[in-house]
């Protein structure tokens, strides 16, 4: 009984850990609110009651702040469920979200879509059809004799992500260098700026789908792990599966470029830190990864929003953070993940 009830403390800890993250959140940066305005205006604005809250206050906690900490959130766990379902298909630690080029993808047609529209929602949806095209290229090029094996949608992967990288490389090529080319490049290196509720109604439902298709097969990943042959006597349709995963993590991985750029080292460093706390059971790792990625990505957009006057763009704080930290991970496990 007091197994069972640990591991109900432990689902409980899991589910509000981001949350008390996120709140503290919500009174750090360059304007400090205090908890219990915090407080306030969250519970007041819930209520329906916003004349009671300072308008300063409205505008930086709910206005601001919120929309960028509930973005940190999913973009923080759909990236790191994407890497941690990656790294069981493929049986590869080294597997990211963006191992089938749905990154690079999703970011060509970012650029392109800043390139020929100042609408952001526009850009938004562009972003997030070519991440899935993305992948409709990386699928046609790996089949061979009218299948495809793991090796070769990976190598597809590499292709097409390299193909999107030198288009992304000719819109900046062409981009005019005062208007255009400054915004393509920033958004690029990832920030959440410019988020809004409104924008992340576009993208976050395919955020919330992906993972949850993950969530629900993380028992089945465990099966992958094993030959085709011995996956098929336990009843397991591995075709179906490998496509069911790899479908949840390019709407993830698509989603959450279009809506903040290209992010990195989430979706590789946080599996690896879930797997040396629980193992390598994806039914406790996918879980642990949600958690622990939404608080990471709340606590890089946080730093990156309140350290300098200046925003830092997400990729150089998550590479800042993330390659030394996986170097210590490296020289601590010796590269075997059990």
């Amino acid at each position: 009984m007091s197994g069972i009830k640990r591991k109900w403390h432990l689902k409980v800890l899991m589910i509000l850990l981001p949350i008390i993250v996120g709140v503290i959140a919500l009174c750090i940066g360059r304007y400090i609110v205090a908890p219990k305005e915090v407080i306030s205006v969250l519970g007041n604005k819930l209520l329906g009651n916003s004349d009671a809250i300072e308008d300063v206050n409205l505008s930086v906690v709910w206005n601001i702040r919120l929309p960028r900490i509930i973005l940190g959130m999913l973009v923080g766990m759909g990236l790191s469920v994407s890497g941690t379902a990656f790294q069981g298909l493929f049986s590869n630690p080294l597997a990211t979200p963006d191992t089938l080029g749905v990154a690079a993808g999703s970011a060509f047609g970012a650029a392109l879509g800043m390139l020929v529209t100042t609408n952001m929602f526009l850009v938004q949806i562009i972003a997030l059809i070519f991440g899935i095209i993305a992948v409709g290229i990386t699928y046609m090029i790996s089949k061979l004799k009218g299948k495809s094996t793991i090796l070769m949608i990976v190598l597809a992967g590499m292709v097409t992500s390299s193909f999107f990288q030198a288009l992304i490389s000719l819109i900046k090529y062409v981009a005019d260098p005062e208007t255009k080319l400054p915004a393509i490049t920033y958004w690029l290196m990832g920030s959440m700026a410019s988020v809004s509720f409104e924008s992340l109604l576009a993208g976050a439902p395919f955020i919330l789908l992906g993972v949850i298709i993950l969530y629900s097969l993380r028992w089945r990943l465990n099966v992958l792990s094993l030959s085709e042959d011995e996956a098929k006597t336990m009843g397991i349709n591995v075709l179906y599966l490998r496509w069911l995963v790899i479908i949840a993590s390019t709407l993830v991985t698509a989603a959450a470029v279009s809506m903040c750029g290209q992010v990195g080292w989430v979706g590789l460093l946080i599996p690896h830190i879930s797997r040396m706390i629980v193992g390598s059971n994806h039914q406790k790792v996918i879980p642990l990864s949600i958690s622990l990625g939404a608080i990471y990505m709340i606590l890089i957009d946080t730093l990156a929003r309140s350290m300098t006057a200046a925003e830092i763009p997400l990729s150089i704080l998550t590479a800042l953070i993330g390659a030394p930290f996986f170097a210590y991970l490296l020289r601590k496990t010796g590269g075997v993940w059990s």
